[in-house]
């Protein structure tokens, strides 16, 4: 008989299958967009305290940074399709009763910094699961346009999203709202119970892989070792090959000097364009919320039309994910120096989207390389340690430049942290050559 080539069952149906995922995390991460807004202008509003603001910062996302450790490891051990579900589940309930005490009126800023707590330590179980999901169900010559698509989906989030709960914050009460995000939690989890997930031969495409000396007497002590022991088999993994160590140290240098500073383009406006008015002529930017508005939308739109050309031109000519994503940020480096150096406020908006554009063209290449180039076995550990070293890089780099800008001017700060992009961008090209 003629040799016949193992069929990669992914091929089959696959469309159907992404859309599934896709869809179901547009509607949940949505709903869980507007919940977010809104607790947060809720905190702003009810304490005006800019040390609550810092732990609502610290509790929202320090528990995804710490947990994605373990996160990933449950990723390669189980199966990821619960790993997707369940979280988000969980996170529902909690915002169930979280509504259910703002309708009674005992609500309070303890519960709500336990109920930001729950939501990001689910995220670090969810966003490793998924990223390690997307290859189960696609095949390789898919990824990048399904991590382009995924990219869009949270960009446009970031579009709609606070338009939706300004909206909403003003017209209906804050434990209504919440439960947006439980209506849309039950439907992103529900398309997600839809898909099938293809087995190759010899077994289901993530097969757990076992980690020797870990003990099984004991469930609690063995279940923490084999975390760590995961953890570590994920570093070491890691550092071994050299384009999976660009891509994630990559990601968490780009974190730290660019991520953090774009946290301060708020403050940058205030005190850049305080009274100095911009008419586009569909719109008027006189106050200082137009203004804040316009550098929300501009940088989601910028990233939106990133990830479009991520999804349309870029799957049809990249040939190296690896160097796109060290070109794209050199070009978040050029950009944010362009935003500390912009001679007015349109040009200021103008660059923002740029650096938006930047940003979208950033990220899909580089889940595509940790996707494909990462054994199926230890995917999910990567993914962990990438999410554990980018989430992490935000608030290590706020403690650097934060201060910064009290201290010299803050045009200063964007031009520093765009130049010091350069070299990250420098160090990911070098190691995209070795082989």
């Amino acid at each position: 008989m003629p040799f016949e080539p193992e069929t990669d069952l992914r091929e089959l149906d696959w469309t159907r299958r992404v859309a599934l995922l896709l869809t179901g995390q547009a509607f949940s991460l949505l709903g869980s967009n507007i919940v977010q807004y809104a607790l947060w202008w809720w905190i702003v509003l009810q304490e005006r305290s800019g040390w609550s603001m810092l732990l609502a910062t610290l509790f929202g996302v320090m528990p995804q940074s710490l947990v994605s450790v373990f996160g990933g490891s449950m990723a390669d051990r189980h199966r990821r399709k619960p790993l997707i579900m369940l979280p988000d589940l969980i996170i529902a309930g909690v915002t169930v009763m979280l509504s259910f005490a703002f309708a009674h009126g005992w609500a309070n800023l303890a519960i709500l910094f336990v109920v930001l707590f729950i939501r990001s330590a689910g995220g670090g179980v969810q966003t490793p699961a998924i990223q390690s999901f997307i290859p189960d169900i696609t095949p390789a010559g898919g990824l990048l346009r399904v991590n382009s698509i995924y990219g869009m989906i949270n960009s446009a989030n970031m579009l709609v999203a606070p338009a939706i709960a300004a909206v909403l914050i003003n017209v209906m009460p804050l434990w209504s709202i919440l439960l947006i995000d439980v209506t849309t939690a039950v439907i992103g989890v529900g398309f997600v119970a839809l898909i099938r997930v293809p087995e190759r031969r010899g077994g289901t495409v993530a097969s757990p892989t076992p980690v020797a000396g870990v003990a099984a007497d004991n469930a609690l002590v063995s279940g923490i070792r084999r975390a760590f022991a995961d953890l570590k088999a994920g570093l070491v993994y890691t550092m071994r090959q050299p384009r999976l160590k660009g891509v994630v140290f990559g990601d968490a240098l780009t974190c730290f000097v660019a991520v953090a500073p774009m946290n301060l383009t708020l403050l940058l406006m205030t005190r850049e364009y305080d009274g100095r008015d911009l008419n586009l002529g569909f719109v008027n930017l006189t106050t200082a919320s137009d203004k804040l508005a316009a550098n929300e939308l501009s940088w989601s739109a910028g990233m939106l039309l990133g990830g479009l050309i991520m999804s349309t031109i870029g799957v049809k000519v990249i040939r190296d994910n690896m160097r796109v994503s060290a070109y794209a940020i050199a070009a978040v480096g050029v950009t944010i120096v362009g935003l500390g150096l912009a001679p007015g406020l349109l040009a200021y908006l103008v660059i923002n989207i740029l650096c938006g554009v930047a940003w979208g063209m950033c990220a899909a290449p580089m889940r595509t390389v940790m996707q494909s180039e990462s054994d199926p076995s230890m995917v999910g550990r990567v993914f962990g340690l990438d999410t554990t070293l980018a989430t992490l890089g935000m608030p290590l780099g706020m403690l650097v430049f934060a201060p910064l800008a009290d201290l010299i001017p803050i045009a200063w700060v964007f031009v520093a942290s765009g130049l010091l992009a350069l070299p990250v961008a420098r160090y990911v090209l070098g190691q995209a050559r070795v082989r």
